[in-house]
């Protein structure tokens, strides 16, 4: 039996984890340890490096809870998230190009039908978004569900703030033709959340902590690949240094500023809305 030194003991732990009855678990296992061990000896960390390190991921699960994912937000700051989606979900060109999910995605919003206002009164300028939900062959996808969040005209995401009910969320069900039409307010660009320990950690460079104003979207509809993905109003800021690397050129499009009239859902409003308009279109399985 050989004992553990510091020449042999990644090839000990990987034969150890080799184990492992699943093969892709064994696969991921061996794999992990091997650049872990090569990252410790590259950087020569050191004990307290380590130490700080094995602190930071116990904050970074104690802050976390049912409607806030740090671990997530981690993944996405380090560009992880992202790379994991381009490699998992490689569409056709012509399809809608999937985004990161982001730490505020929560299960279980209500079901809105065409045109509902999701922002209940929330203050803000009234925010109209419409299209098709189609398939990569041209076809409708009828009685697609829109599953849809995003922040307020501050910034904030109803987990940020406590509250026990749906905020600025919604799932919206297409029309048999497939077109769809949502009403809220305009989303804000806003920071991510800097007081927990990624934002700890943000803090200490020069990367902005800033993400485009966006709106949310996941698809899961039967015979179709999954699709999460998000709208970036054309002209914003933070564009192209989104602090979670999510933003594609397919999905920024124009956010349409009009003084008032008669909106989408056919109401006349008086002030000022915003219009957009957008197709998705999901790739079959």
């Amino acid at each position: 039996m050989a004992y553990a030194t510091e020449d042999n003991i990644t090839q000990l732990a990987v034969e150890r984890w080799a184990t492992a009855k699943d093969p892709r678990l064994a696969e991921l296992m061996t794999g992990l340890v091997t650049h872990l061990h090569d990252f410790a000896r590259e950087v020569r960390l050191t004990e307290q490096e380590w130490i700080t390190a094995i602190g930071w991921l116990t904050q970074t699960g104690q802050i976390s809870d049912e409607k806030r994912e740090e671990f997530i937000l981690a993944s996405d700051v380090l560009g992880l998230s992202m790379l994991v989606v381009q490699m998992n979900n490689s569409f056709v060109p012509e399809a809608t190009p999937a985004t990161v999910l982001g730490p505020f995605h929560i299960d279980g919003s209500p079901a809105a039908p065409y045109g509902w206002d999701m922002s209940d009164d929330i203050a803000g300028t009234p925010f109209f978004i419409g299209g098709t939900v189609r398939s990569t062959e041209g076809t409708p996808v009828p009685n697609a569900v829109l599953d849809v969040w995003q922040a307020d005209a501050d910034g904030n995401y109803e987990a940020q703030l406590g509250f026990d009910e749906a905020r600025l969320r919604a799932k919206y069900q297409a029309r048999e033709d497939g077109t769809y039409l949502l009403r809220s307010i305009v989303p804000l660009g806003y920071a991510i959340p800097m007081d927990g320990p990624v934002g700890d950690l943000i803090a200490r460079t020069d990367i902005s902590y800033f993400r485009p104003a966006h709106i949310h979207f996941l698809f899961e509809e039967p015979g179709y690949e999954r699709l999460v993905t998000h709208l970036f109003a054309e002209g914003t800021q933070y564009l192209e240094d989104d602090v979670v690397f999510g933003t594609k050129a397919e999905l920024i499009t124009p956010f349409v500023l009009h003084d008032g009239g008669v909106a989408p859902d056919g109401t006349t409003i008086d002030g000022p809305f915003v219009t957009a308009e957008y197709d998705f279109v999901l790739q079959p399985v």
